[in-house]
């Protein structure tokens, strides 16, 4: 059974997530504190996190930053904000997704299967061949990026990105498309995030990252990787 940690801070919406997870076939632990659930998050092992913005001790974008410093699992941040500022604000601190309250129970199950699903086929494919451009090298079998030599950290949904880009060299993609590859639906989501990811891919492979020799943008179409 594949488990679930829901950090959130109001008793009555953290049992209606966790029930509706439990119907669906998943375990589930809650966590009423940041500081709780980044214990939680130390000592056992979760399939993704539901991590509510507002927190007692503490708001969700820094527990985020916090989580994603020992964990590369999806990580879905719950808000009642519907303000673009706040999602990009979370994806910069490498939240995989947003979900925004009220939600329907067939909304949250479906978010949370389509990041599982999709990580796991990430982690549990075959070793594929190590790619090296000029002077970055993207490693898929240990999910690590290099530029000269320097490990530069990236969340999951950033390598994905990353590797789809440099996987199909020289070809421009729409952000809709980008969006329906890595994040596995168009419906439900935010085209914002693609143009976060994309700008933190750059900061961290890009010697000059408003002028990108890797990831170009080609105005009113999409996004191409040079090779």
């Amino acid at each position: 059974m594949q488990n679930i940690l829901i950090i959130e801070d109001e008793k009555d919406i953290a049992e209606l997530e966790r029930d509706y997870l439990d119907v669906s076939g998943f375990a589930c632990d809650l966590a009423s504190t940041g500081g709780e659930g980044l214990a939680l998050a130390r000592i056992n092992t979760y399939s993704l996190i539901l991590l509510d913005l507002m927190l007692p001790d503490t708001d969700g974008f820094q527990l985020c930053k916090e989580l994603r410093e020992f964990l590369d699992i999806p990580i879905l941040m719950v808000t009642a904000r519907k303000e673009d500022i706040d999602k990009i604000r979370g994806f910069d601190r490498g939240a995989d997704d947003y979900i925004v309250k009220p939600f329907t129970p067939s909304e949250l199950v479906a978010r949370v299967k389509a990041h599982i699903a999709r990580y796991e086929r990430l982690i549990n494919r075959d070793m594929k061949k190590v790619i090296e451009i000029r002077n970055l090298v993207i490693d898929p079998d240990s999910r690590r990026v290099f530029v000269d030599s320097e490990e530069k950290i990236v969340t999951a949904k950033e390598f994905d990105l990353l590797y789809f880009l440099a996987t199909n060299p020289n070809r421009v993609f729409s952000k809709e498309h980008l969006f329906e590859r890595i994040w596995g639906y168009d419906s439900l989501g935010d085209l914002t995030t693609v143009t976060v990811h994309i700008r933190k891919i750059r900061e961290k492979i890009e010697e000059e990252p408003s002028s990108p020799v890797f990831i170009e943008t080609i105005w009113g179409v999409g996004y191409r990787f040079r090779s």
